[in-house]
């Protein structure tokens, strides 16, 4: 089981504005918050959200260098990913693999895949 997560982000007002939305979406809530960061549950797992000092944000992140590619949560259901599909659009968000949406993962795979402020991809999947 997976105890937390914890993201160094380039500007936290950006990724909060960003994922608050997305996550209380999922149940998560807002489990500690200061000024240089934030947490937000759901049930025993968190994810951690902290500003980068600026001495550090000479190199931007990518997910296709080492390190994190992407984190996926699930969806409840087919429509579950309509909804936040839906709800991307309207906030402006760019989906990626429009082309193949919401089959881009194959066939049998439904989900959406966006990415947040520091262009961490992400993924909702249905079941």
């Amino acid at each position: 089981m997976l105890h937390h997560v914890e993201i160094y982000v380039s500007n936290l007002k950006e990724t909060i504005s960003f994922w608050d939305w997305f996550l209380k979406e999922l149940g998560y809530e807002v489990f500690q918050k200061w000024d240089a960061g934030i947490s937000l549950k759901y049930q025993e797992t968190y994810i951690v959200f902290v500003q980068t000092e600026q001495r550090f944000l000479d190199v931007p992140y990518h997910r296709c260098r080492t390190g994190l590619n992407h984190l996926a949560f699930h969806a409840k259901s087919k429509e579950h990913v309509d909804e936040i599909t839906l709800k991307l659009k309207e906030k402006g968000i760019q989906i990626l693999y429009t082309d193949k949406h919401p089959y881009a993962g194959g066939e049998d795979y439904y989900a959406v895949f966006f990415e947040d402020p520091d262009r961490i991809k992400v993924e909702l999947v249905a079941p």
